[in-house]
């Protein structure tokens, strides 16, 4: 099967892609990852693409960026999606990758998005308890860095994610962050030919006000109401 990997650039992601290529029945042809176009980063993570492209590189498969408006409506969204997905099944891709755990909502809008477009997605880590996910992440041997976090998670942006850090974590977190509490950036491990370094830069706190439709998901983690996020920029 051919297929496209929705790539973030953080560890579900990682994790996801290091199952599916251990099935010589996928044939993954790009990972694909949007871009806020006004800042030249991951959409919701803010990672810098320079660090995306070392990944790519790293991992040995061919990047495709998305690039969308800093905050584009519903419709917007859809239509550069759509129009993206219909590139990629003129070229022969019938499955699209995605690293999403439990977020059902989620999971049926992009179906439904896959489907107008005659593709069909496939979730490896769909309904995996987390905490098992998160020990077999650090089991592997892969390597975190928490790039963005909700407000009251300010301690933790920066830092790699250990055992030790998951363990401080407040009883309400989703130990991989699944409810939108943090995203990461990825930056060794067995997907990686050789290990991404970085720096840590910056930390900025930036509040986003929620999206007029309350069907909007062109960030997987968009709040229902306004919140704030700190990022830590990584180089």
């Amino acid at each position: 099967m051919n297929c496209i990997f929705n790539w973030s650039g953080g560890k579900d992601s990682a994790l996801a892609l290091y199952h599916c290529l251990q099935n010589p029945e996928l044939n993954i042809k790009y990972l694909v990852t949007t871009i806020n176009d006004a800042v030249d980063r991951i959409s919701m993570h803010g990672v810098r693409v320079e660090l995306l492209i070392k990944q790519a590189e790293s991992i040995g498969i061919p990047l495709y960026q998305v690039r969308l408006p800093e905050m584009p409506g519903m419709k917007e969204y859809n239509d550069i999606m759509r129009q993206t997905m219909e590139h990629f099944r003129a070229e022969g891709i019938t499955h699209a990758i995605f690293g999403d755990i439990f977020l059902q909502d989620l999971k049926d809008y992009r179906d439904a998005r896959l489907a107008e477009a005659g593709m069909t997605g496939i979730y490896p880590l769909w309904k995996r308890n987390t905490s098992e996910l998160i020990n077999e992440f650090l089991e592997l041997g892969f390597g975190t860095v928490v790039a963005c976090t909700q407000e009251r998670l300010e301690r933790i942006v920066g830092k790699e994610i250990t055992q030790e850090l998951i363990l401080s974590l407040p009883e309400d977190v989703d130990v991989c962050g699944e409810n939108g509490e943090f995203h990461t950036f990825a930056f060794k491990g067995p997907i990686f030919k050789k290990e991404i370094t970085y720096q840590t830069g910056e930390k900025v706190f930036k509040q986003y006000v929620a999206p007029k439709d309350t069907n909007d998901t062109c960030f997987s983690s968009a709040p229902e109401k306004p919140a704030g996020f700190w990022y830590c920029d990584l180089y």
